[in-house]
């Protein structure tokens, strides 16, 4: 099957455009479950990439107990807190979003396979499912098929297996996955391959080895949902997100070498790989 690579011209193609008589309300209210006692770093990337990859409000849903450290941690994203008696309340909040992410560091919340099925079972927004938000789908895969809304999977290898069986698919079977279950799968790794429920299996070209580590795929799904909820197809929002990410790496790996980049890092370099879409300079 043929393998379209996803270039930089179709990144600026993609890319919304900002117009001078708008405000935050024009560029997605997007929200995010994730977070645990100890996995708050999980939660604090995937808000800082969705911020920073431009939404106008960033809500971040996390569990009562991790509340104090995230506080501290974040400045722009609202904080909301749910504990296992009242997350169903807090999910049906989400719903006034424009697109929701579920899953990452959210393992050490005991209802979280629950919340991610409810999500999917009555959300109609925009769906991003990675890190734990998958794995809930294990032994439930068919609920994909359920589903109205758009969702999007951003599953590693590992998480990729634990769903299907499949140690090292090939773009045929993340072809079909994406088909039957009516989702954009991306497979994270060497060339990030993203496969749409049209067929089409597209292949990021950017990145390096320097961002293999913990806290990177927190914020691509953070950039991944904030261009959902800027109106960005899932297709689209995942090729463009895999890319820029992918950009930011790279720059990241030249001005501080592979070893030494941190997810941190990569956060504070997004903004100037997102320079060149300014509406002028000022």
């Amino acid at each position: 099957m043929e393998i379209l690579d996803f270039t930089q011209a179709q990144v600026d193609q993609c890319i919304p455009k900002r117009a001078a008589d708008t405000n935050k309300n024009h560029y997605g209210r997007v929200w995010a479950f994730c977070g645990s006692v100890g996995y708050t770093g999980a939660a604090y990337f995937a808000a800082q990439g969705a911020v920073r990859m431009g939404s106008g409000i960033v809500t971040l849903a996390v569990p009562q107990e991790i509340y104090p450290v995230m506080a501290v941690k974040l400045n722009e994203p609202v904080i909301q807190t749910y504990t296992e008696h009242n997350w169903r309340e807090v999910l049906g909040q989400a719903s006034r979003a424009a697109a929701c992410l579920i899953g990452p560091g959210l393992g050490h919340f005991s209802a979280f396979r629950e919340l991610t099925l409810t999500a999917l079972e009555t959300l109609s927004i925009p769906l991003v499912l990675d890190a734990d938000g998958i794995n809930a789908l294990a032994g439930h895969i068919d609920t994909l098929c359920s589903t109205t809304q758009p969702v999007v999977l951003t599953p590693h290898l590992g998480e990729f297996a634990r769903l299907t069986g499949l140690q090292n698919p090939t773009a045929e079977q993340l072809e079909a996955f994406a088909v039957q279950h009516n989702c954009v799968l991306l497979l994270k790794g060497h060339r990030t391959l993203i496969a749409s429920p049209d067929g089409r299996v597209t292949r990021n070209m950017t990145g390096n080895p320097g961002m293999a580590k913990g806290g990177s795929g927190d914020v691509l799904a953070g950039m991944i949902v904030s261009l959902l909820g800027q109106g960005l197809s899932p297709a689209d929002a995942a090729r463009v997100g895999a890319h820029l990410h992918g950009s930011v790496g790279n720059l990241c790996a030249n001005r501080l070498s592979e070893y030494g980049m941190t997810p941190t890092d990569m956060l504070e370099v997004l903004p100037h790989v997102l320079h060149k879409y300014n509406t002028r300079e000022w």
